[in-house]
C-alpha cells in the first residue's frame, strides 16, 4: 500500500486582480444545496411510495391505518406509490450525479456537502416501509429462533408458530442461516428488545446498519489517503451513492455493518495495528462470512513488503489462527458452532439473467433443452465453472502482484467472487464500491461504468420487489403484480434514458464526449 500523498484540489487564497486587489476565492462546490434538496425530495418520494408497495409484515398494525389502507388496497393509491417509488429512486441518482458535477475542487467543502447529502438523503429512508428487499423480516424470524432457544443453523423460520405472519420470503422457511455469530446476537437482541414488534425491529436493524455507514464514512477517506486517492471524491462515489443508501437503509441489509467493520479492519491492518484490524475483520466475518476472503491479504500485509515465502506462509497461518480462534470462541459462547457454513451455498443455488454466468447458464439450458437434453443440469456445470474461475482469480491475486497494490488485488479478488457468481444482487455490488473507490476510480471509462451500473441496478431494484395487495391482482382492476412491476420498470427506465441521452446536465457523463475542463471533477 502506498503512503498518503499530498492533498489535492485545496484552494486557500483568492486570485490577485488589478491594482493589487485580491478577489474572493471561488467556492469549492457550486451551490450544493440544489442537488441535496433534489435528492431529499427523491428520498421523501421513496418514503411516501413505500406506504403502498413496500414490504409490510402481515401482522403489522400499520395495515389498519386509513392512509395505509388507501395506499395499499385502492388502485389509485397503488398507482401513486409506484410512480413515487420510480421517480424518487431516479431523482436520487440524478442528485448524486449533479452533486459530483457541482464540485470544482475535491476539498473540505466537498466532504461537507457529501456528508450533508448522506444525512439528507438517508434520513427519510430510516422511516420507509422496507423497499427492494424483505430480508429484514427474515432477520426478525431468525431473532425469534434465537430468543426461543432454537438453533437457526439447523432450523428454518418454519420451526416457529405462525412464521408466515413475520413477512419473510418463503425461501427462508427451510433455509439455514448464512450469517455469523455476531449478527445472530444482534437479531436476538432486536427481537427481545422490541418483543417481536415488526416496525420497532426494523428501526433497530437500521440503526445497526447506520453503525456500518458511520464506519464507512470514517474509514473510506482514511483508506483512500493511504493510496494517494482523493478521500472526498472516494466518499462521494461510495457512501453518498444511491445504491449504498437504498440497500443499507431502505432495505436495512446487514451488509452495511459487514462492510463497515471490514473497512475499519483493513485500515488498521494497513497502518501496522494488525491485531486490532484483524479483530474487526473477524467481527465482519461474524456478520456475513464472505469477508473471509480478506484474510490472506491481511496475512500479506502483516508479513511486510519484502517477505519471503516462509514468512508469508507463517503470517498466513498466524492470521488464520487468530481469526478462526476468535470465531471458535464466539461459537462456543452461543453453542452453535460453525453452522453458518451450511448456509453459504444457498445464494449459489440461484441464478439471475443479468449476471454473466447466470445468463450463460440460461443460454446453455435453453439450447440443450430444445434437443431434449438436461439443459439445467449442464447449466449447473456452467455455474460451477464460474466458481472455479473465480477461485483461480482469487488465488492469482493472492500469490501474484505488487505489495503496494495489495488493496487493489483484494478488491479484484472480491470482485471476481461477486461477478462470476450466477446470482448478483445489487447489495453485492455495494460491497465493491468502497473498495474500488479507495484504491482509485479514474475519471474516464471507469467512473462512467459506475454511473451505468448504479443506474441499471436502481432501475432493476425499483421494479424487482413490490408488495401488491392480492385483492388488486385481479383482471378487473388490472393491477396484477407483473403489471405493477412493468409499470415501475418503464417509468424508471424512461427516467434513466433521459439522464443518459437527453438531460443537458448529465448526458455527457455517460458519453465519450467530456464536459469542459473547468467543471469536471478533480481527482
Amino acid at each position: 500500500m502506498t503512503m498518503p500523498g499530498p492533498a489535492t484540489g485545496q484552494t486557500e487564497t483568492g486570485v490577485s486582480g488589478a491594482a493589487g486587489t485580491v478577489a474572493p476565492a471561488e467556492p469549492e462546490v457550486d451551490n450544493p444545496k440544489s442537488p441535496i434538496i433534489a435528492g431529499f425530495i427523491g428520498s421523501v418520494f421513496l418514503m411516501a411510495g413505500s406506504l403502498g408497495v413496500g414490504w409490510l409484515a402481515p401482522v403489522s398494525e400499520l395495515r389498519r391505518l386509513p392512509l395505509f389502507i388507501w395506499m395499499r388496497t385502492e388502485a389509485a393509491g397503488v398507482a401513486l406509490s409506484i410512480v413515487l417509488i420510480a421517480i424518487g429512486g431516479m431523482l436520487l441518482v440524478r442528485a448524486w450525479l449533479r452533486l459530483g458535477q457541482r464540485v470544482k475542487v475535491w476539498g473540505r467543502d466537498a466532504r461537507k456537502a457529501t456528508l450533508q447529502a448522506v444525512a439528507a438523503w438517508g434520513l427519510p429512508m430510516m422511516f420507509t416501509v422496507p423497499l427492494f428487499s424483505r430480508d429484514v423480516y427474515a432477520y426478525i424470524g431468525q431473532g425469534r429462533l434465537m430468543v426461543e432457544g432454537i438453533n437457526p443453523y439447523e432450523k428454518g423460520i418454519s420451526a416457529l408458530p405462525n412464521y408466515f405472519q413475520l413477512g419473510a420470503d418463503k425461501m427462508w422457511t427451510e433455509a439455514p442461516v448464512p450469517y455469523g455469530q455476531l449478527f445472530l446476537w444482534i437479531e436476538q437482541f432486536v427481537v427481545w428488545a422490541t418483543n417481536v414488534h415488526p416496525e420497532g425491529s426494523i428501526l433497530l436493524f437500521r440503526l445497526a446498519a447506520a453503525v456500518g455507514i458511520v464506519l464507512s464514512i470514517i474509514y473510506v477517506p482514511k483508506l483512500a489517503e493511504l493510496h494517494g486517492v482523493n478521500p472526498h471524491r472516494a466518499l462521494w462515489l461510495s457512501v453518498a451513492n444511491p445504491l449504498f443508501l437504498t440497500n443499507f437503509i431502505a432495505s436495512a441489509h446487514n451488509d452495511a455493518l459487514m462492510i463497515g467493520l471490514a473497512l475499519a479492519g483493513l485500515y488498521y491492518c494497513a497502518t501496522r495495528r494488525v491485531i486490532l484490524g484483524l479483530v474487526l475483520v473477524t467481527l465482519s466475518i461474524s456478520v456475513k462470512p464472505i469477508t473471509i476472503i480478506f484474510l490472506p491479504f491481511i496475512g500479506l500485509l502483516w508479513a511486510g513488503k519484502n517477505a519471503g515465502w516462509r514468512r508469508k506462509i507463517g503470517f498466513w497461518l498466524l492470521t488464520a489462527g487468530i481469526a478462526l480462534g476468535i470465531l471458535f470462541a464466539l461459537s462456543r459462547v452461543n453453542g452453535f458452532g460453525f453452522g453458518w457454513i451450511n448456509g453459504l451455498s444457498a445464494p449459489g443455488s440461484i441464478w439471475i439473467w443479468y449476471a454473466p454466468v447466470g445468463l450463460l447458464g440460461l443460454i446453455v439450458a435453453s439450447i440443450f433443452n430444445v434437443f431434449g437434453l438436461d439443459g439445467w443440469g449442464l447449466a449447473r456445470w456452467v455455474y460451477d465453472a464460474g466458481k472455479v474461475l473465480a477461485l483461480g482469480i482469487v488465488a492469482w491475486q493472492i500469490f501474484k502482484g505488487s505489495h503496494d497494490r495489495l488493496m487493489r488485488r483484494l478488491t479484484l479478488a472480491f470482485a471476481a467472487i461477486v461477478l462470476l457468481a450466477p446470482m448478483i444482487q445489487s447489495w453485492y455490488v455495494v460491497w465493491l464500491l468502497p473498495l474500488f473507490a479507495v484504491t482509485g476510480i479514474r475519471d474516464d471509462w471507469q467512473v462512467k461504468t459506475v454511473y451505468f451500473v448504479v443506474s441499471f441496478f436502481m432501475v432493476y431494484a425499483i421494479s424487482d420487489q413490490l408488495e401488491v395487495f392480492p385483492y388488486l391482482q385481479t383482471g378487473d382492476l388490472g393491477l396484477a403484480l407483473a403489471l405493477a412491476r412493468n409499470a415501475a420498470a418503464i417509468i424508471a427506465l424512461l427516467f434513466a434514458l433521459y439522464l443518459i441521452f437527453l438531460d443537458p446536465r448529465t448526458k455527457h457523463l455517460f458519453s465519450k464526449s467530456e464536459e469542459p475542463v473547468t467543471t469536471r471533477p478533480v481527482i
